[in-house]
């Protein structure tokens, strides 16, 4: 009992750094390398990649709308590569976690904010007109409660209250009735979610729309994701007696079925970023493993961390950087710097370019922290 009482030593794992980076590497600017790449070689292959660096417009799946629920899922890795139980613990052992979460909570919800009214716009001073639902909101309900969970609760507690939400939450979208609509109906205005939204959130939505892509009740599931890191942080820490690559296969097989049944749900719930279905949670999920076990093999296992090297240096700032992207003007910058350089190639590489400025820019930025030890965690 007493050893599952006591903090257990917070393993490190690189892998964990670098998809961080790779995830937000998209994020800064990477998504725009496949246009460039196509009008700059006319190759058509490029058109389709490039389709991926875009959400879907309703229901589907693009490699892009993988982006947001990874970063919650490796938040949720993290929290299971050093689970601690608190709730047998006296009171003031527990109370500088407890203040922790509550001002990492707080300060995400608050940063949020301000990443919505970012660079040339600002916040308003009307408190109803502004947009309080956010990327980084979200991310810190889903960390929050997933804490909650991890530090109250056993392990098959855990398992068992993210079965009920992924359940629970597809029941209700299927069957639960409201005012003025249906349960089944899944389109942007005629869902559950955008009666919520429109009634409950408070502030305006995204684009003013009757659903917000980060609205209350999508939020909801997204501790499954984070939860289904915990599981995988948890698989990860403890010793296994077939050794590394064991670990690996079980992740790449458990990855791929919970992928494949997430597009069997899909023919009852429909896989949703912007309303955050069950199907959409369990898809991400598939995929959010598997590029974990690739870059757990590459990275920690044969120790390619070389290559790794360049998102590990995004993925210890993540956080700040993503802000930053809002609050400064990075391509202003990159032109001020390399705009010569990006003129002197043709007109048909000049977007390319560009995009490589653009992100060696904010590279740089990060390289300098990190070499200097500043990694800024919330």
């Amino acid at each position: 009992m007493e050893a599952s009482l006591t903090k257990a030593p917070k393993r490190r794992l690189m892998s964990l750094d670098a998809l961080r980076g790779f995830d937000m590497f998209w994020i800064l600017g990477g998504e725009a390398l496949f246009a460039g790449l196509l009008a700059w070689s006319s190759w058509q292959g490029w058109q389709w990649a490039d389709a991926q660096m875009h959400h879907s417009q309703w229901h589907g799946f693009t490699f892009y709308d993988l982006i947001f629920p990874l970063f919650i899922f490796l938040s949720g890795v993290a929290l299971g590569l050093s689970p601690k139980r608190l709730d047998k613990l006296p009171i003031a052992q527990r109370m500088p976690l407890y203040k922790h979460s509550v001002k990492r909570l707080f300060l995400l919800l608050f940063f949020g904010v301000l990443y919505n009214h970012g660079w040339g716009t600002g916040a308003p001073v009307a408190i109803d007109e502004v947009r309080y639902a956010s990327v980084l909101g979200r991310i810190a309900f889903a960390w929050f409660f997933a804490a909650m969970l991890v530090w109250h609760t056993s392990f098959r507690t855990q398992v068992f209250v993210t079965l009920g939400i992924l359940i629970a939450y597809g029941l209700l979208q299927l069957f639960m009735p409201f005012p003025g609509g249906v349960g089944g109906v899944f389109t942007p205005q005629g869902t559950i979610n955008a009666y919520v939204d429109t009634h409950f959130l408070p502030g305006i939505t995204y684009q003013n729309r009757p659903l917000d892509p980060e609205g209350i009740l999508s939020t909801i599931p997204a501790v499954a994701n984070a939860m289904a890191g915990v599981f995988v942080g948890h698989f990860i820490v403890k010793e296994h007696k077939q050794g590394e690559w064991a670990k690996v296969v079980c992740l790449l097989l458990s990855g791929a079925f919970i992928l494949a049944l997430g597009w069997w749900v899909n023919l009852i719930i429909p896989v949703n970023k912007d309303l955050w279905t069950s199907s959409f949670v369990l898809v991400t999920t598939g995929w959010s493993i598997i590029l974990l076990a690739i870059f757990y093999a590459l990275v920690d296992v044969l120790k390619w961390q070389k290559i790794a090297f360049p998102f590990v240096v995004i993925g210890c700032n993540a956080i700040i950087i993503y802000l930053a992207s809002s609050l400064v003007n990075w391509k202003y910058t990159a032109q001020s710097l390399f705009g010569g350089v990006v003129n002197y190639f043709s007109v048909a590489a000049q977007p390319l370019i560009g995009v490589i400025a653009l992100l060696l820019v904010q590279w740089l930025v990060l390289y300098w922290m990190y070499k200097r030890d500043i990694f800024i965690k919330v």
